[in-house]
């Protein structure tokens, strides 16, 4: 018998799936301070002498600052200084970054690298993306909190105008969102690397170029990877570090040549990103949502979706309790978005959560290990065990919460309760008891 040969043809060789590169989600959703004197609108015109001046007060060997070189160099205020560090904490890329393994008591003495702090700053000019404005603006404006610059894309209605229209379907999507925060990169991408540039001998733009240790803190707003397969950091899918010895440090890149890099790989995503919204349009077209009877929904017929790249979505639950445990859910972020007249038990340890534009719920939230956003919601009773929470632009809420860091209170926030420990453990144990009967009442 003749032997054959078992090397798949180049035609049957499935081609692995590209990786585009994308933003990191967290500083733009959990790292935007209300503090005016951080956000720079002239590029690196007053960024880039500040930065000189933190590296002039930072440790040689780490190029760390504290929050009193921070205050002096920023004119903020000690606290202000000590809430930046908290924030950027909760939204650093590096998992092994002395900030975000510190105690909370060790996070001024442990400081943050200048590098990664310079791009915290720069990113605090970025604008949420935000829709059409509501066609009765001036009687939402007479009844609901105004609108800021750190609103998000719901602001223009209060949570029940919002259940009771159809602007729902012309909110950014989630891949809007994404688009949006690409643009403003793609925009601003020379200004941030001028700020990690180094000068050595050569004429013109060849005397400009990045280290691979100063490319790495670009992993703190881009990431590589795509649905279905794990987060790469961008320093290690650069073919321009990639691979190289341990033992020998990489040669800088001239500045020019990674930012055309940079440059085509966000061009690249951000045409992918139209593409998969053009066959979405001219795809079939989805059955609008249909009326649910309370009898007939359960905790796998409410609406939830998920990938390994982006937060879990729990999304228009209304009349019914709903459950989610570990098993459930995939990733470590979770989005409760548009909920009304429910109680929600998100009992899984996540990283991330916000809970957006919600309407009459309670809400309990596990163990967030990093931070929790409420935003935009009307009567809700929230309860949270987390790291830090931010509340923005709510009304009448009542909140619970078991937090290592104050509650931060941004936008125009009405009529709100804020219970902390030992009266949220009270409450929180109560909860459980609760919880525990309705699992142990639909196993039966």
């Amino acid at each position: 018998m003749a032997e054959t040969d078992e090397t798949p043809s180049p035609a049957t060789t499935p081609s692995p799936s590209p990786a585009y590169i994308h933003p990191r989600r967290e500083p733009f959703e959990h790292g935007l301070l209300p503090i005016p004197k951080l956000i720079f609108t002239d590029g690196t015109q007053t960024l880039g002498p500040i930065k000189d001046k933190l590296l002039s007060l930072s440790s040689e060997s780490t190029y760390r600052v504290n929050p009193e070189s921070i205050a002096e160099s920023l004119q903020i205020s000690p606290d202000q200084a000590q809430l930046l560090l908290e924030t950027i904490a909760c939204v650093l890329h590096s998992v092994s970054d002395p900030l975000v393994t510190a105690k909370p008591s060790e996070i001024g003495s442990v400081g943050v690298n200048v590098f990664d702090l310079v791009v915290f700053l720069y990113i605090q000019s970025y604008k949420r993306l935000l829709p059409k404005g509501h066609k009765d603006s001036a009687a939402v404006a007479d009844v609901w909190p105004s609108t800021s610059a750190f609103d998000g894309f719901l602001s223009a209605l209060s949570p029940l105008q919002l259940a009771r229209s159809n602007s729902r379907r012309n909110m950014p999507s989630q891949s809007d969102e994404e688009a949006h925060q690409l643009s403003y990169l793609q925009k601003h991408l020379g200004n941030i690397l001028s700020l990690l540039l180094e000068s050595v001998e050569g004429d013109g733009e060849e005397s400009l170029v990045l280290s691979a240790e100063k490319f790495e803190h670009l992993d703190f707003i881009f990431y590589f990877g795509e649905k279905g397969s794990e987060k790469i950091p961008l320093s290690q899918n650069a073919p321009f570090f990639a691979n190289s010895d341990p033992n020998m440090p990489a040669v800088p890149v001239p500045a020019a040549q990674l930012h055309d890099w940079l440059l085509q790989n966000i061009a690249s995503t951000l045409e992918h990103i139209t593409e998969r919204a053009s066959a979405k349009e001219n795809g079939p077209m989805s059955a609008p949502d249909q009326d649910v009877p309370m009898a007939d929904i359960s905790a796998s017929t409410v609406k939830n979706s998920s990938s390994p790249r982006g937060p879990n979505f729990i999304e228009g639950i209304s009349k019914t309790s709903y459950v989610r445990k570990p098993n459930d859910l995939k990733g470590s972020s979770v989005k409760v978005v548009n909920c009304h007249e429910s109680v929600l038990y998100i009992l899984a340890p996540l990283t991330y959560a916000t809970v957006y534009g919600c309407s009459d719920a309670t809400i309990v939230l596990g163990a967030v290990g990093k931070a929790v956003r409420v935003e935009h919601c009307e009567r809700v009773h929230v309860i949270a065990a987390a790291k830090r929470i931010c509340i923005a632009n709510c009304r009448e809420c009542v909140f619970f919460l078991g937090v290592n860091q104050a509650p931060l209170l941004v936008g125009d926030n009405h009529k709100l309760q804020i219970l902390e420990c030992p009266t949220c453990l009270m409450v929180f144990i109560r909860l459980l008891h609760t919880i525990l009967f309705i699992l142990n009442w639909r196993s039966t």
